[in-house]
C-alpha cells in the first residue's frame, strides 16, 4: 500500500508542506524511518532525533519549527494523526468466518456465521458470539455469556458465566472477566471446627460496554450482587485489578498494576497511573487524575489531581517531596541550631 503525503494530509485534516506528491509506504520511529516512511514529532525531548531523521516526512503540530528542506504534515494533534495513519497501513485483522474443528461449541450456544472461532476455544451453554467477532485459541466463554459484534478476544481469555461483552471490545491475552469477587465473612464458631473465613457467594456479573480495551492478565471481578461495570470507551492496561461492584466510568484510563477495591465508582474520564491503589466504596469525580503509586483513601472532586500515599494534592505532594529530599540536611541544621540556643541560654545565666 502506498499513499501520497497529500492524501495522508487529507485523511487527517492536516496540511502537507514540502513534497505533497511523496509516496509513503509506511510508518516508523524517527530514528528508524527511511525516505519512503512517515514519522511524527510532538515532544521537544526528541528534537535532535527529529532533525537527524531520514524520514521522508514527519507529522508535526502547527507551531513546530522545521529544518529547511524537511517535508512535514502539519496537523493540530500530531500523535492522533500518526495513530490514524498507522491504522491505515496496519488495519486490524478482519474475521475470517470459520468454526475450527478443534473448537468446542455447546449445542445451545449461538455463534454468528461471520464470526471466527479458532482451535481450542470453547463456548458454553446458552452463550452467544456476535458478528465478525474473533475468538483466539484457548478462549473460554461460560454459560450464558454474551459477546457482541466486531470483538477480538485474544488467547486464553476467560469470560465467566452470564457476563456481557459489548461491541468492538478488545480483550488481550489472559484477561479474566467475571472471576469471583474477594468476599469472606469471619465465622468465629466455624460449625464447631474453629474460626474460618466463610465465602460470600458472588452471584452478580460483569458488563463490559462498547469500545473498551482491557490489557493482558487484567481481571474484572463479578459483583457480589448486581453488576461490576466497565463503561463505554474505557481503556485498561495490563495487570489491572478491578474488584466486585466497581464502576469504571466512560473513557477512563487505568495504567498498569492499578488496583481498585470493591464498590468504588469512577466518573467519566478518570485517569489512574501505574500502581495506584484505591480503597473500596469511594466516589471519584469526572476527569480526576491519580498519579502513579498513589494510595487513595478518600473521595475526589471532579478534576481533582492527587499524588503520593496517602494521596494528597499533587502540588502539595511535590512540595512535600522536595522537603523530604532535604530532611537529613535539615536535621543536621536543626541540631546545630539547638546547640547554639543552648549556648545562648547558658550565657544568659548569672
Amino acid at each position: 500500500m502506498t499513499r501520497t503525503l497529500g492524501e495522508l494530509a487529507a485523511l487527517v485534516g492536516g496540511e502537507a508542506s514540502g513534497d505533497a506528491a511523496l509516496e509513503v509506504t509506511g510508518v516508523a520511529p524517527l530514528e528508524e524511518a527511511g525516505p519512503s516512511q512517515v514519522s511524527f514529532f510532538s515532544n521537544k525531548k526528541y528534537r535532535a532525533a527529529f532533525e537527524a531523521s531520514r524520514a521522508g516526512a514527519v507529522i508535526v503540530e502547527p507551531d513546530a519549527a522545521v529544518p529547511a528542506g524537511r517535508a512535514v504534515l502539519r496537523v493540530a494533534n500530531a500523535y492522533l494523526a500518526f495513530a490514524r495513519i498507522s491504522t491505515l497501513f496496519h488495519p486490524p485483522a478482519a474475521a475470517v468466518p470459520e468454526l475450527a474443528p478443534q473448537a468446542v461449541v455447546h449445542r445451545s450456544a449461538v455463534v454468528d456465521p461471520s464470526a471466527q472461532l479458532m482451535p481450542l476455544c470453547s463456548v458454553g451453554p446458552g452463550a452467544s458470539v456476535g458478528p465478525r467477532t474473533i475468538l483466539h485459541p484457548g478462549v473460554h466463554l461460560g454459560e450464558g455469556v454474551r459477546v457482541g459484534a466486531d470483538c477480538v478476544l485474544h488467547a486464553n481469555v476467560v469470560v465467566r458465566e452470564r457476563c456481557v461483552v459489548g461491541d468492538r471490545v478488545i480483550l488481550q491475552p489472559g484477561c479474566v472477566i467475571g472471576a469471583d469477587g474477594f468476599g469472606y465473612a469471619l465465622d468465629l464458631a466455624g460449625e464447631g471446627r474453629g474460626p474460618r473465613h466463610y465465602k460470600v457467594p458472588q452471584v452478580g456479573h460483569v458488563v463490559i460496554e462498547d469500545d473498551v480495551e482491557i490489557g493482558a492478565n487484567s481481571c474484572v471481578d463479578r459483583a457480589t450482587l448486581g453488576i461490576t461495570r466497565v463503561c463505554r470507551g474505557a481503556k485498561i492496561d495490563n495487570l489491572v485489578q478491578i474488584a466486585h461492584n466497581v464502576v469504571v466510568g466512560p473513557l477512563c484510563i487505568l495504567a498498569s498494576q492499578v488496583g481498585i477495591s470493591g464498590s468504588t465508582k469512577l466518573g467519566m474520564g478518570v485517569v489512574a497511573w501505574g500502581q495506584a491503589g484505591l480503597i473500596g466504596h469511594l466516589t471519584i469525580g469526572d476527569r480526576a487524575n491519580i498519579a502513579a503509586q498513589a494510595g487513595l483513601a478518600r473521595d475526589l472532586e471532579p478534576g481533582e489531581r492527587v499524588a503520593g500515599s496517602p494521596a494528597t494534592s499533587d502540588v502539595r505532594w511535590a512540595r512535600n517531596a522536595a522537603v523530604y529530599d532535604r530532611l537529613t540536611d535539615m536535621r543536621r541544621e536543626l541540631r546545630e541550631l539547638k546547640k547554639q540556643v543552648e549556648r545562648l541560654e547558658q550565657e544568659k545565666k548569672p
